[in-house]
């Protein structure tokens, strides 16, 4: 069984590598991030690219492929960490193709795919969404009377917002299953960061000497360094499988999706965190660019529920139950 990608997903990835190294070079991500903003004219691109409706049917305006592609996009959007509102207008779009009615669908989801407006996605309880992202530029669509507060969290290259909402107009359909599919792209940008957190470390082991040898070869780094390949490439293999049920096998995406967001998010976390001790003292400064991946693989973590939450849910939905503690 042959598991690489199609001609055509090979080209989607090589053009998105290729435009995201070219548009987000390490100063342009550090000039967005020092500034909290984005940059509307690589948007525009991104747009013109036809990114934002990759996943979006034709009929509602989009290119009408599919989750494992909108995956390849988030996995180098991860990579470059590029401050940029797609993964929020993704997440809208996902929720409302699978959520929507088709009234709705007609109505939000050529914009969506278009790039001019801009959705997003909260969790709400108790009535507000605590952390919302890109929720004070997003088209706030049927949300009723909305009071939306910037945040700042520890990830400058993406904007947060708390959300309280009354009102607005109920999705009728499966709203469960667009978060499934969200979580999967949002896991698939964990992939990017740790690979890219991971290219940093090796790259730094091969040329940092101490005692004339280069740090890779002592077995504490070289170890660090193996462990970091395990787990990003594992999490790879559980995002693409998951992209995978949710065009193929819908009826497993739910499961195949928590337990990629629950991987992905640790193994980012310990991913960016060894670089840190690869890296040492200089990777602890503001003038190193391991920071924002750090910083971008901790928030994402936590956001679409954090790696305990979709751990239960992987119990939950495979019928496991929790052993009664013993005295």
């Amino acid at each position: 069984m042959n598991f690489d990608f199609t001609d055509d997903q090979q080209a989607i990835k090589r053009t998105a590598k290729d435009f995201l190294a070219s548009r987000y070079k390490a100063e342009k991500v550090r000039e967005l991030a020092e500034s909290g903003s984005y940059d509307d004219a690589l948007w525009n691109e991104m747009a013109e690219l036809g990114w934002p409706g990759i996943f979006i049917s034709e009929d509602h305006g989009g290119q009408e492929l599919g989750v494992v592609e909108l995956v390849i996009v988030m996995e180098e959007l991860g990579y470059a960490v590029a401050p940029t509102p797609f993964f929020s207008n993704a997440a809208a779009g996902l929720v409302i193709q699978q959520g929507g009615s088709e009234e709705q669908r007609q109505r939000w989801l050529p914009g969506i795919a278009s790039g001019e407006q801009r959705g997003t996605v909260g969790i709400v309880t108790n009535g507000e969404a605590a952390l919302v992202p890109d929720a004070d530029s997003a088209t706030v669509v049927e949300a009723g009377d909305a009071e939306v507060e910037v945040r700042n969290t520890i990830d400058p290259t993406r904007r947060f917002a708390s959300v309280r909402a009354e009102g607005g107009e109920a999705l009728s359909g499966d709203v469960q299953a667009g978060l499934d599919r969200a979580e999967i792209a949002l896991a698939a940008e964990l992939v990017g960061i740790g690979q890219r957190a991971m290219e940093m470390s090796i790259e730094y082991a091969k040329d940092r000497k101490q005692f004339d040898r280069p740090i890779g070869s002592y077995q504490a780094v070289s170890h660090r360094c193996a462990q970091m390949l395990l787990e990003v490439e594992s999490a790879r293999s559980a995002v693409y499988y998951a992209g995978w049920t949710a065009d193929y096998e819908p009826e497993t995406a739910a499961l195949a999706a928590s337990m990629a967001k629950a991987y992905a998010a640790d193994a980012s976390w310990h991913t960016t965190a060894s670089a840190l001790q690869v890296l040492g003292g200089i990777g602890f400064t503001w003038e190193h660019d391991l920071q924002f991946f750090l910083k971008r693989a901790r928030t994402d973590g936590h956001l679409l529920g954090s790696p305990s939450h979709h751990r239960e849910r992987v119990a939950e939905l495979a019928g496991l139950s929790r052993a009664p503690a013993t005295a």
